[in-house]
């Protein structure tokens, strides 16, 4: 009746030990995830500074789809007669696909093929050697004979790399518009129509996948590289809008944005004149990723079927990220810092080659 409650009878210091276990022990919960996020935010940013690609193809390259899953598949490469053009017919033809070579070196590109036969990778029916001037629209539509000599030969068309171009250095106030009028025409106008006249094919396919190489100058705008940058970015806008229209209909869209790179971009490039080129060899020790490692990067976007890949050295990739996640920061420090490269440009076009 008197019989007190066993609560009563419990020793408040037991109580307190008790408590202070508790306590303790989700301390140790609290401390173990915050250790795992801290642990997981620097193994990100140790990544993020050794790479030479943004952390999504990293994952890609690492854990994702191999590049020999693209065995068999027919891909037409614009551009391949040198550069990164040339480096991923090599790369591609090492993982088993059938390729048609374009450009306007039709020997270059004999050559080329060649070089993979006699390299094991290929036979001569596996590459087919289209020259194309990618001036010349009426010889893009779907009933041209380029396009149809492809479609005898092999029957359809996978994947569409868009990667020929042209580069060009001069300052806005100096260039004509000439010069803006032909950029414009080479690095979007010719993709843009190049792709339409694959796309009815790949449409009654159901299946399809367009490559563009752009540029990091595609993201960012940089002093001396006006109607470049124009180009690019405007192809960026017309590749998004595509892959959204092409989503239900199993087409993919890729968008490759390299930095520097080795190649002969500079040779080529636009000055302030449309009748001369920059003719500026690159320098080996210049700090620029090789072509073979782009192409591998490039592979690897393709095979995984990426919306937007960033392949690129630093400093050009942490900008990159910068314009992408703090666009007002990374402007006013764009402003401040390309001052440099406006005076060299005002100096001497050429001698920009060892940054561009």
């Amino acid at each position: 009746m008197f019989t007190k409650s066993r609560k009563s009878h419990e020793d408040p210091t037991k109580r307190k030990i008790l408590t202070g276990t508790s306590c303790c022990s989700g301390m140790d919960w609290f401390s173990g995830i915050l250790i795992f996020f801290v642990t997981c935010l620097v193994v990100q940013f140790v990544r993020l500074f050794l790479s030479d690609s943004d952390l999504q193809l990293q994952w890609a390259e690492i854990f994702g789809n191999s590049t020999g899953t693209l065995k068999g598949k027919v891909v037409w490469i614009t551009g391949a007669s040198s550069g990164i053009g040339e480096s991923l017919a090599y790369r591609l033809a090492a993982d088993g696909c059938r390729l048609v070579l374009s450009a306007r070196r039709e020997g270059r590109l004999q050559q080329i093929k060649q070089t993979i036969i006699d390299g094991g990778y290929s036979t001569q029916e596996d590459i087919l050697i289209v020259p194309i001037d990618l001036l010349q629209f009426s010889s893009h539509t779907v009933q041209c004979s380029t396009v149809q000599r492809v479609l005898q030969h092999f029957e359809k068309i996978d994947i569409l790399v868009n990667n020929a171009g042209r580069s060009q250095r001069s300052l806005i106030e100096k260039c004509p518009m000439e010069v803006d009028r032909e950029v414009l025409e080479i690095n979007t106008l010719s993709p843009i129509s190049l792709t339409k006249a694959v796309l009815p094919h790949f449409l009654e396919r159901k299946a399809g996948h367009v490559v563009y190489t752009s540029s990091v100058a595609g993201k960012i705008g940089s002093p001396g590289l006006g109607s470049y940058a124009c180009s690019k970015h405007a192809m960026q806008g017309w590749l998004d809008s595509l892959r959204i229209e092409m989503y239900t209909h199993n087409i993919h869209v890729t968008s490759v944005c390299p930095g520097p790179v080795f190649s002969e971009a500079l040779v080529h490039a636009f000055t302030d004149s449309a009748d001369q080129s920059l003719g500026v060899i690159m320098d080996p020790s210049e700090r620029r990723m090789t072509s073979e490692r782009c192409a591998s990067l490039i592979a690897v976007a393709i095979a995984n079927r990426l919306d937007e890949v960033w392949v690129s050295p630093h400093p050009e990739l942490l900008y990159l990220y910068l314009f992408q996640y703090f666009p007002s920061i990374a402007k006013r420090i764009a402003n401040i810092f390309g001052q440099d490269r406006v005076s060299k440009v005002r100096r001497g076009i050429k001698s920009l080659h060892k940054t561009s």
